[in-house]
């Protein structure tokens, strides 16, 4: 079936059609649901929400402002950011103002450590921490375009950043002593 195809039988209520769009693109979107969720079953409480916002919304898809996909993940992003208070980025101002200088490390430690190991960290972060880092980093979003969708502002997304940067540095060092053992 293609994609068209499954458009097109969602939007006439077709079961089948609609098992298939989520068999197909779920796995794809819990991988972005989880960078944004606290925990894996926040993740799938994420998910779940951002496919009846797709199903809803599936007749306001045009293909020709882009693709498929990436609609289906503005809407799974978007849906894990509301899910998330937005007063978490006051809360964590001032987290790591004390913190140390930042950390270097050997870029061995990245190549060394699995895309799961990596995520767990990640999703330790404190939220806004999370959120901007993943919106930035991973996303590839700017800070003007981050600071819009959080509501926030441009400095703030900067500072956000850098922040997760040194908390990641931080919990990544006892990784790299525990890889050069």
């Amino acid at each position: 079936m293609t994609e068209r195809e499954i458009i097109r039988g969602c939007l006439k209520g077709k079961a089948k059609c609609q098992q298939e769009l989520v068999n197909r693109y779920a796995p794809m979107l819990m991988t972005v649901s989880r960078r944004y969720a606290r925990d894996y079953a926040s993740a799938q409480d994420i998910l779940q929400d951002a496919f009846v916002k797709i199903f809803r919304a599936l007749g306001k898809f045009d293909e020709k402002k882009g693709a498929f996909g990436a609609w289906m993940r503005r809407i799974v992003i978007n849906t894990a950011l509301n899910a998330l208070d937005k007063s978490c980025f006051k809360r964590e101002m001032h987290v790591l103002d004390t913190m140390e200088e930042s950390i270097q490390l050997s870029p061995d430690v990245y190549s060394q450590m699995g895309a799961e190991e990596l995520m767990k960290i990640i999703g330790q972060l404190p939220d806004g921490y999370r959120q901007v880092f993943n919106l930035y980093v991973i996303e590839g979003y700017s800070h003007q375009e981050i600071a819009d969708i959080l509501k926030i502002n441009e400095s703030t997304s900067r500072s956000q950043l850098a922040r997760a940067r040194k908390m990641l540095q931080k919990q990544l060092t006892p990784s790299e002593k525990k890889i050069r053992v």
